[in-house]
């Protein structure tokens, strides 16, 4: 069935969403998946595709046939095209924003991710003491991985960037984790968009059959796990979802150390902007199209 041509438009904008988040240390784009309620198609989409090309390596046509038409193209294709645009301009646009303004800066996304809290909190159906302390050891380890101090690299192997782009892609499906704070972690994320902004091609190519390599690997396991453990995997996303907000705090600076504001570091703004982006969130889940309700619900257990 084709898609609208509405629908295409918003999900280039929820691309453009998901790919303004990766480039940001400290957001995740598979956090602006939720918000806006196609993660669990995304998710499953990817899963497809990926079994699409592997029984294309087996030469088995009928299995490909099945799998290529269980993608949902129409949502796939746009969200891909804004994601790659947003990564493109956010690589210009957001670092000298966070650069100029970077307390205001994280309590916007502080208030946006907060409040992204409550979209997979709702769609668990029925929470348990296991789910509970799931969610509780996911928060833990997301709020020590947060903590981590950054490394730099200024001319990294390619060998390293592709098995960090391995790694970092994945957060553009986990919430709560953030694809560009693990490549900071990693050591690549100046010299990453340094390449961007170069377009070096080789560093761009290695880096994007990592993420390849990585993304279709990953989406089939977390394809598994919303379909076979939904609620469970629905709890440990509320727990790296708040464990994250440690790397959002306004105050502490490169040292992600968490302390009060200091003299002359701006509040009111801070405060501000959080509420903005707290409600905006908000508002988008009461009064928005329910895309997240709207979204086949796995079975949980």
């Amino acid at each position: 069935m084709p898609t609208a041509p509405l629908a295409l438009v918003r999900y280039v904008l929820y691309g453009v969403l998901m790919g303004g988040a990766d480039v940001i240390p400290g957001v995740s784009g598979g956090t602006m998946a939720l918000i806006v309620g196609v993660y669990e198609r995304l998710v499953g989409g990817l899963s497809s595709a990926v079994s699409f090309g592997l029984a294309v390596l087996r030469l088995d046509p009928e299995a490909a046939r099945r799998h290529w038409t269980a993608v949902p193209w129409g949502l796939i294709v746009p969200l891909l095209g804004g994601i790659g645009g947003a990564i493109l301009g956010g690589a210009k646009i957001i670092p000298p924003l966070m650069n100029a303004y970077p307390a205001p800066m994280r309590g916007l996304f502080l208030g946006l991710v907060g409040a992204s809290l409550l979209v997979p909190a709702r769609r668990i159906e029925r929470m348990t003491g296991a789910r509970a302390a799931l969610g509780l050891a996911c928060a833990t380890g997301a709020f020590f991985l947060t903590g981590l101090p950054a490394l730099a690299v200024s001319e990294p192997s390619w060998v390293r960037v592709f098995g960090s782009a391995m790694v970092a892609i994945c957060a553009m499906i986990l919430p709560g984790v953030s694809g560009a704070f693990l490549l900071e972690a990693l050591g690549i994320y100046t010299p990453t968009l340094e390449a961007l902004n170069a377009l070096d091609w080789g560093y761009v190519f290695t880096f994007c059959a990592g993420a390849a390599v990585g993304l279709g690997a990953f989406s089939k396991l977390l394809d598994l796990l919303l379909t076979h453990r939904h609620d469970a995997t629905m709890a440990a996303l509320v727990g790296l979802i708040a464990g994250a907000l440690r790397a959002l705090w306004p105050y502490g600076g490169a040292e992600r150390v968490l302390r009060g504001p200091e003299a002359g570091e701006p509040i009111v703004p801070v405060i501000v902007l959080a509420l903005v982006g707290f409600g905006a969130v908000v508002a988008l889940l009461v009064w928005g199209p329910s895309a997240v309700e709207a979204e086949p619900t796995a079975s949980a257990s």
